[in-house]
């Protein structure tokens, strides 16, 4: 065995036998690592768990969720005790100033509590030995407030091995026989952001059936388990489901429960006074409107704040359009004004006259920002809730001034939006990089009073869910360098070391395909079917990653399967077989217009797909007996706007009429046009760069077989199939044995016969004389692309560097500046990246640029990149000097922005491209220079060959 080998057998067994916490130290083993280890679970006994009968509510609550996980991974269910503890070994769990027993241990110095005292959320996780009368060792679990010590739980559930999804993604925890909590463990902990929370949103067809089904609807037995889940990851506040329900008016139990669990409940952006829209359609008289309506609309939301007197929350305020729309036309400052105010004196009446004892937020919302804007305030002691556009793009950050604001800031994010240019509903379509990229910024600009994140249904979007929160928690533990070790060790937790790095890599890749554009905005002709291979090879990554997805879920034991299924396969077959689907009905119209036979092969083939698209929501459904019924009903094919349709609709297909006789047709790589209608052929120039074959495609247009030969012009141009028989498709290979083409040679020739005629095909060639000279990126069709990261050289100004950011962006990753709240550079400044390229000709040339959709978080100019080629004097580009709707719609359903700059070239060989980033906040993620040679297409050329 080599010794790598070794290394890795040793990991593996390591991680068998210690827990996986995610991005926390591990403290539990399941091997004895010492004597004073305390025995959690060990022949057959588990230890006790004791927590003060005085202690909050859900403490005593969560304190039950441990000992049942114990349960869980041992087999073993241990006492929970509210007397005194007795045994050899025992868990304590308290918080600081309920629990006798952890103030006793403070005070007699056994337990160091000083760091602990007075913090929001805060935990501390120790082993004592001999900490009382019979008692050698114990894990005790302390925290500063209830939710700290909830908190400090759930990281112990999590440590032994059970998954915050063990209910909501049905993922089983390894069994142990015995578990060990090490000696010396020390861990403490906090969040960084206050309020951390979801937002159940855009929940009908499929939250709702569910919920229906199972629960009879939005009441406390459905509740209990989102609070429980939201606890387990860390999270502390919600946003309620509101289409159709109206969360304290629909169950009194919701609200007393979710106060008992430790819920900090609130209202959604336009539901202002801790009232649900929905009430307002149950009990509302009158207008929305507080010009007309005031007075009832006074008493509508006092009723709100009687209604959950007691409770913890934060109040929503201000006022938007009935139904989440803008106010109307005449609605100005002054009056928005005057309804803050009134709703703050019903809140200081009724709760506390000292506002800044009652969390109140302000959502500056699509037009509510524009509010902002023009002037209108709210006292400081409001927070300040900032928005992104729907699609993942924060809209404004604070400044440094409004950063002094009492109230402080937060960020309403989104994975989920119903809304132009299209919803985005069904599966998960946000890559992780992109999350971090944002909230980085808003960690950054100290926006971090509340996150909050529109989760939709919440089942599909699993795994953004406990990145937002994880990252919400801590987010120095995740810089970008360590996203894709988070889903590792997220993958690990899940499902075990071995294929960890495999569903990680799987996970990271379908978010990232979504991202380039969402299922919702595909359309047949999305990605080109034409040229750069685009459309198949889009397809063949999805296929790729399915197939992988196939194979690990046929090795997974039986019990983790169906948890397999939904967090890793489900979401990569569904995105593969919608892909697929537009992409071949791409085809079958391409077929069509070329007269091919196989038309009818692919309208059969869409069909196919489109009930393949039925049966994996069946299977979703099914699976486990039905338990998550109706979580994959919602609507994703068919979108002729940005409203769903009421049913999925396949794209139109067509088909032909095939004649009896065969008949033979051609069509070459890069055109839409066919032989005998297309006479002037040319295939894409065979390049010695690239190396790559290009392909000829003949077809038959009959019903017939029909015979063809293929001759070259040249002995060293190649074909992998000179002669043969078309049924449906041929596909003929065509390159060279570019030793053997003479100097100055470029161009050949392709002569395809059959029944019907014959084809004359143009076969272009580039080998020039000085290629063995060539260094950097090379020029081939016409063009230059360079992945942003692959840069020759990274200038950086004093006090900035560079940063990638891993699979960030549509193609590979993406490049941006650190730190992210520096002023903005001059091009003088030298912040830029480098890009050796090789041009063949003199003349005019275009560099486009394509950078992260990157909203202009703050007043002011937008943000700017600059661009040179050469010695060239740089161009500098105002990524927001555009801000129609229109714009911002392209941008947000591309997933990116392209602008483009012209430049000339005075002499072929060697240039130097640079580019300059000079606000904070851009990041580069691709470049090309089109020297009169680049096709249309969605994501752009491939990568040109780089020569070192």
């Amino acid at each position: 065995m080599t010794a790598l080998r070794w290394m890795l057998l040793v990991l593996l067994l390591q991680l068998g036998t210690r827990a996986q916490a995610l991005g926390k130290p591990p403290f539990v083993a399941f091997e004895r690592g010492g004597l004073d280890a305390v025995e959690l679970v060990a022949k057959g006994r588990a230890a006790p768990i004791y927590v003060d009968g005085n202690d909050h509510a859900g403490v005593l609550r969560a304190a039950g969720d441990l000992q049942a996980d114990v349960a869980r991974v041992s087999g073993t269910k241990p006492a929970l005790l509210k007397n005194a503890p007795l045994g050899i070994d025992v868990v304590i769990v308290g918080t600081l100033g309920k629990s006798a027993l952890i103030d006793g241990l403070a005070q007699a110095g056994m337990l160091d509590v000083a760091a602990l005292r007075g913090k929001w959320e805060g935990y501390l996780i120790r082993t004592v030995t001999n900490p009382l009368p019979g008692v050698q060792r114990a894990l005790v679990i302390a925290g500063s407030d209830k939710r700290g010590t909830i908190y400090g739980i759930y990281e112990l559930s999590e440590q032994i091995g059970v998954s915050p999804w063990y209910w909501w993604a049905d993922v089983p925890p390894a069994r142990h026989k015995a578990i060990y909590a090490n000696a010396g463990t020390a861990v403490a902990d906090a969040p960084v952001v206050q309020y951390r929370g979801i937002f159940l949103n855009d929940e009908a067809p499929a939250l709702t059936g569910w919920a229906k089904e199972r629960y009879g609807g939005y009441n406390h037995r459905f509740y209990t388990k989102v609070f429980e889940l939201i606890l387990r990851l860390r999270g502390n506040y919600l946003w309620p489901a509101m289409w159709d329900a109206a969360f304290f008016n629909d169950d009194p139990e919701n609200g007393r429960l979710a106060d008992e669990y430790g819920i900090v409940m609130g209202t959604s952006h336009h539901e202002p006074m801790m009232r649900a829209h929905k009430e307002w359609a149950r009990y509302g008289k009158g207008p929305w409107d507080y010009h007309r309506n005031e007075g009832v609309l006074k008493d509508f939301w006092r009723a709100g704040i009687e209604k959950t007197q007691g409770f913890e929350k934060i109040v929503t305020l201000g006022m938007r359009g009935d139904g989440d729309e803008p106010m109307s036309r005449d609605a100005n400052v002054a009056l928005l004004e005057k309804i803050v105010k009134d709703q703050r004196e019903i809140i200081a009446r009724q709760i506390n006259p000292d506002m800044k004892q009652v969390p109140q937020l302000w959502a500056l919302y699509k037009e509510v920002q524009e509010y902002y804007e023009q002037g209108m305030r709210v006292p400081d002691d409001v927070l300040l809730l900032w928005c992104d556009d729907n699609w993942g793009n924060i809209r404004r950050l604070p400044t440094p001034e409004e950063r002094k604001r009492s109230g402080g800031a937060g960020i309403y994010y989104h994975f989920d939006y119903v809304g132009g240019p299209r919803n985005y509903k069904w599966i998960n379509v946000t890559p992780l990089p992109k999350v971090w990229e944002q909230m980085h910024l808003a960690w950054q600009y100290d926006a971090t009073q509340l996150w909050i994140v529109n989760v939709g249904d919440l089942k599909p979007m699993e795994v953004p869910i406990e990145f937002f929160l994880s990252y919400a928690w801590n987010p120095a533990a995740w810089p970008a360098d360590r996203l894709q070790e988070y889903l590792r060790l997220w993958a690990t937790r899940e499902f075990g070391a071995r294929d960890a790095p495999e569903i990680a890599d799987i996970v990271a890749k379908y978010a990232k395909y979504n991202g380039r554009r969402r299922p919702e905005m595909l359309a047949p002709d999305t990605y080109s079917l034409v040229n750069y291979d685009e459309a198949a090879r889009v397809v063949a990554d999805y296929r790729a990653l399915e197939a992988r997805a196939e194979r690990l879920y046929a090795a997974q034991p039986k019990e983790r399967r169906d948890a397999f299924f939904q967090l890793v396969l489900h979401p990569v077959k569904a995105a593969a077989i919608v892909n697929d689907l537009y992409a071949t009905v791409g085809m079958n119209r391409l077929y069509a217009q070329q007269g091919r036979t196989a038309t009818n092969d692919m309208a059969a083939r869409a069909r196919k797909l489109f009930a393949d698209d039925a049966a994996l929501t069946r299977r979703y459904h099914t699976m486990g007996g039905g338990k998550w019924n109706h979580m994959m009903a919602q609507t994703h094919l068919g979108y002729t706007y940005w409203q769903q349709p009421p049913r999925n609709v396949m794209p139109a297909v067509s088909e032909v009429q095939v004649p009896p006789a065969g008949e033979l047709g051609v069509a070459v790589e890069g055109s839409a046009g066919a032989w005998p209608e297309a006479r002037d052929l040319k295939l894409p120039a065979l390049d010695v760069f690239e190396r790559r074959p290009r392909h000829v495609e003949l077809f038959n247009r009959g019903g017939k077989p029909v015979p063809f030969t293929v001759r070259t012009s040249d002995p060293w141009l190649l074909i992998d199939k000179p002669s043969g028989t078309v049924d449906k498709v041929q596909r003929i290979a065509v390159d060279a044995r570019w030793d053997e083409v003479p100097a100055g040679v470029t161009t050949a020739q392709l002569l395809v016969t059959g029944p019907n005629g014959t084809a004359k095909i143009d076969v272009p060639l580039h080998k020039p004389a000085d290629a063995a000279r060539v260094r950097g990126f090379v020029e081939t069709g016409g063009v230059v692309a360079m992945e942003a990261e692959h840069y020759a050289r990274a200038v950086a100004a004093p006090g900035r560097e560079w940063l990638n950011v891993p699979d960030h962006g549509r193609t590979l990753s993406g490049m941006t500046t650190l730190p992210v709240d520096a002023p903005a550079l001059s091009p003088q400044d030298g912040m830029r990246l480098e890009y050796d390229v090789h041009l063949f000709s003199r003349g005019d040339v275009k560099v486009h640029v394509t950078v992260a959709p990157t909203l202009k978080f703050q007043p002011g100019q937008g943000l700017r990149y600059a661009v040179a080629l050469d010695d060239g004097a740089p161009q500098v580009v105002n990524l927001h000097a555009d801000g129609s709707e229109k714009w911002w719609e392209k941008i947000v359903a591309d997933g990116a922005a392209v602008f483009t700059t012209g430049h000339a070239v005075d002499k072929p060989g060697a240039h130097v491209l640079k580019v300059w980033a000079l606000d904070p906040g851009v990041v580069l993620q691709k470049i090309v220079v089109d020297a009169g040679g680049m096709k249309a297409s969605y994501l752009g050329p491939p990568e040109s060959p780089r020569v070192r």
